[in-house]
């Protein structure tokens, strides 16, 4: 009995494994310019692991990323908390101009960081499809 179990569940894998591999291909041959997929087990798993790494490494650096926005909102909230301990109104008018400037300065910062990553992304991907799929 449990043999019949463990032939249906060892089919059910291969199936799923295939199926798997076929839609992995399928989606790599609407990459442009790609080469198709190498036909044995062991390079895809190559590029699996390959592209792994690669995610890991871009979503670390996606993480610190928002470590340094939200650290840096934190202290543009503390910041703006003290506006009000202004003397005059000259002084909260250069307080506020300053604040802002730092505001858009982190904001101007973020989106070049996100951009560069991105760039970054795009071409270790695009790198990681033309070898693994050479």
């Amino acid at each position: 009995m449990f043999d019949q179990v463990f032939d249906s569940l060892r089919k059910v894998s291969n199936s799923v494994i295939e199926m798997q591999q076929e839609m992995f291909k399928k989606w790599i041959s609407l990459w442009p310019g790609a080469a198709a997929m190498p036909a044995t087990s062991g390079d895809v798993v190559k590029f699996q692991k390959k592209w792994v790494e690669v995610t890991t490494e871009l979503l670390k650096k996606q993480r610190e990323s928002l470590e340094a926005q939200f650290s840096t909102g934190l202290q543009n909230i503390e910041e703006a908390f003290h506006l009000p301990d202004a003397k005059d109104a000259e002084e909260l008018r250069a307080k506020t101009i300053e604040l802002w400037r730092k505001t858009f300065d982190c904001l101007k910062q973020t989106y070049e960081a996100q951009s560069r990553d991105f760039q970054a992304a795009v071409a270790k991907w695009t790198d990681l499809m033309m070898k693994g799929a050479a």
